[in-house]
């Protein structure tokens, strides 16, 4: 399977994630250089890096986008995604992790295992990627190998293998231990850490290697028979079958390699490269990716399952995972080619859509820089130009075998407030910006409110859709005013109903006829919306049913209590009539939605306030204070955890109660106290709180 000068087993699909500080983006800035894929070193702090290459990025020294470029080590290709640490942008983590075979979840040595470090492990869970871990910031005060890699077998439920320990600690870090070598690795300061060489272990610490590789070999046993029996008689272990233990280990069984440095003093990332070639997979070591095809009105007949390998000689079968507007060429869509082979000029089909695309240009990314290629194979990370209505998550494929893969989901937003140019006469060019942004990023939503005529954005937090709207400025020109942001409360129904709902209209000549028998049901907080039909005898034509579940879903859109969304219930379509004549998709649909207004006023219904998990990580004199405000704020502490002289909070906080949090936070704790939110879940407002909503309405 050759394309190019590469295999396709030579070839790494990988991406950085972890908590917001951990050091992602200066360890990828450093893999870059030592790679000699940039020529300079990049700083966060002095923002002058290569990935994160948004003027937002570099002024606020956060990545706020998911960034690709491709490098070359130990000839091996590697494809490199670094994502966003903040809890904002996790759809942008959720899609990178989608199209990854691997990833390294970076850890701060200081910190340990924090909050997003547990979402981003949970999502790479999730789409079962293979992981190393790298703990970094090892030359820091207070840093802590051992008890991170603890903290990873406890609070992330892992099986760490540590492959390096540190040598010395804190500012008197002298290098790692390599314990498949039994080497100590020095890095000379003078050349950046480009050179570093292998030296006996120093005496000190020979036992202390001894104890770490002997607790790595019985790991390794666990996997292999040969293997226990050779650990259970005390036979050696060469270097070279080590590394295939330790492959077979983390791509089969799922254990996580570790090892450690301090990327900042560019110690540890010849190994980790060296780690990521060895032990992460090539597009030929996951599983081949799966899809079906759907034929049918409304995508009602399912024709199975259809499978796609690593192999350019299959039909073509790729997914969009990121949108982005380019000044330069207009629209930019990533794609990873899953099968196949991507040639420029080809017709292709959307078949999430139905739609024939054509790609004009095919580039490989670096950060905002690219180079242009003729074709692209299985197993590559690309972008291209020319697919009109191609968005995330989509499919694109050989119109002759079609395939469609599963969607990327994303979450909802939580946070919305309204918007308006500053004259009215940019109100098309915010339009047009605004469907822009929705395009890139699946997390950003916006609407017209049919009451107010508003235009009302919608994103995961305050930050997000700060950034946004200085995006809007900075890059699309549009000045615009920005109301105080709002929850995003959501409506449901509260007990069962069974509904009968005719819908009947005679104005001369043909009418309109419907009628329906729909039980209604609540669900659990976060099902979402289940529409099931149990009709017998035909009471209702098959052509109609879809129609009926359009009706409720479209009235699903604004509830009875504030016209906010309506969310997790049950519809089960039991029975109904139809006339020969007059019945028709548009009676149906109105005959649906008009049972779910019904049921939502007979069923009564409730409002739901988005609810955050807290972390605030807090020295131990303020812990008193912090936890006193979050009560005050309607806030259910979890639990308290102590780690040297701070002390770290978990709680459950309404989102209403958290606006304005950070200068709270500041103030209470002279500025030495963090935090970080994400969503939870959805539950029911209490009964003050609600009517005092709905009267701000």
């Amino acid at each position: 399977m050759e394309e190019g000068n590469y295999r396709i087993e030579r070839v790494r699909n990988i991406g950085f994630v972890a908590h917001i500080d951990a050091g992602k983006t200066t360890t990828t800035e450093r893999i870059l250089y030592f790679t000699g894929r940039t020529h300079k070193l990049g700083n966060v702090d002095e923002g002058t890096t290569e990935m994160d290459w948004m003027e937002e990025e570099r002024q606020r020294g956060i990545t706020i986008t998911s960034a690709a470029t491709t490098c070359f080590w130990r000839d091996h290709r590697i494809n490199i995604i670094d994502t966003p640490g903040h809890v904002d942008f996790t759809a942008e983590v959720e899609r990178s992790l989608r199209v990854l075979d691997g990833a390294i979840v970076i850890f701060s040595g200081v910190d340990m295992v924090e909050s997003q470090s547990e979402k981003v492990w949970r999502q790479a869970d999730k789409y079962r990627v293979p992981r190393l871990a790298f703990i970094n910031k090892l030359d820091r005060v207070g840093a802590q190998f051992t008890q991170t890699m603890e903290m990873i077998r406890e609070r992330l439920s892992a099986v760490p293998l540590p492959l390096q320990i540190p040598y010395g600690s804190g500012p008197d870090l002298g290098g790692m231990i390599d314990l498949v070598k039994m080497k100590l690795i020095r890095w000379d300061e003078a050349s950046q850490g480009e050179r570093y060489e292998y030296l006996p272990i120093p005496k000190e610490m020979e036992a202390e290697a001894r104890a770490f590789r002997e607790a790595l070999l019985e790991r390794l046993a666990e996997v292999d028979e040969g293997a226990l029996m050779d650990f259970l008689e005390n036979r050696e272990f060469g270097e070279e079958r080590l590394r295939l233990l330790i492959r077979q280990a983390t791509l089969g069984h799922g254990y996580v390699p570790v090892l450690g440095g301090a990327s900042l003093k560019n110690v540890g990332i010849q190994p980790l490269l060296d780690a990521i070639v060895a032990y992460l997979p090539s597009p030929l070591d996951v599983p081949p990716v799966r899809g079906i095809w759907w034929e049918g009105q409304n995508g009602d007949r399912r024709q199975g399952e259809k499978v796609r390998h690593a192999d350019p000689n299959e039909p073509l079968a790729a997914l969009a995972f990121k949108v982005v507007t380019d000044e330069y060429t207009g629209r930019l869509v990533f794609l990873r080619v899953y099968s196949g082979r991507l040639e420029r000029g080809k017709a292709l089909l959307n078949s999430t859509r139905g739609l024939k695309e054509r790609i004009s240009r095919i580039f490989h990314m670096h950060a905002n820089d690219r180079t242009e290629i003729e074709s692209a194979v299985a197993g590559d990370i690309v972008a291209v130009v020319g697919p009109r209505e191609l968005t995330t998550g989509e499919t694109l494929c050989d119109p002759d075998d079609p395939i469609i893969l599963e969607k990327i989901e994303f979450p909802e937003p939580v946070l919305s407030a309204a918007i308006e140019p500053q004259m009215e006469s940019e109100e098309k060019r915010l339009t047009e910006a605004l469907h822009k942004l929705a395009a890139e990023d699946p997390t950003f939503k916006f609407r017209v409110d049919a009451e107010t005529n508003q235009t009302i954005i919608s994103g995961m937090g305050e930050l997000h859709l700060e950034i946004l709207i200085h995006r809007l400025t900075r890059e699309f020109k549009v000045a615009a005013h920005v109301g105080r942001p709002e929850v995003a409360y959501k409506e449901t129904l509260l007990e069962p109903v069974e509904i009968e709902e005719r819908f009947v209209k005679q104005t001369g000549g043909r009418g309109q006829y419907a009628h329906v028998i729909i039980k209604f049901a609540p669900l659990e907080r976060g099902q979402g919306f289940i529409f099931e039909e149990k009709i017998k005898g035909g009471l209702i034509p098959q052509e109609f049913i879809p129609s009926v579940r359009q009706g409720i879903e479209e009235a699903m859109q604004s509830g009875p209590l504030a016209g906010y969304p309506v969310i997790d219930i049950k519809a089960t379509l039991v029975g109904g009539s139809f006339h020969p004549v007059d019945s028709s998709d548009l009676a149906f649909k109105t005959a649906g939605a008009r049972a779910l207004h019904a049921a939502l006023r007979r069923g009564g219904a409730t409002l739901l306030e988005p609810i955050m998990e807290v972390e605030i990580i807090s020295p131990n004199e303020y812990l008193g204070e912090v936890v006193d405000d979050v009560k005050v704020r309607r806030g259910e502490v979890k639990a308290i955890e102590s780690r040297n002289s701070t002390q770290i909070l978990r709680a459950e906080v309404p989102l209403a109660e958290t606006f304005g949090y950070a200068t709270r936070l500041r103030s209470l704790t002279q500025g030495r106290a963090v935090y970080s939110l994400k969503f939870a879940r959805y539950e029911p407002v209490p009964p003050a709180r609600k009517e005092e909503i709905l009267r701000g309405r």
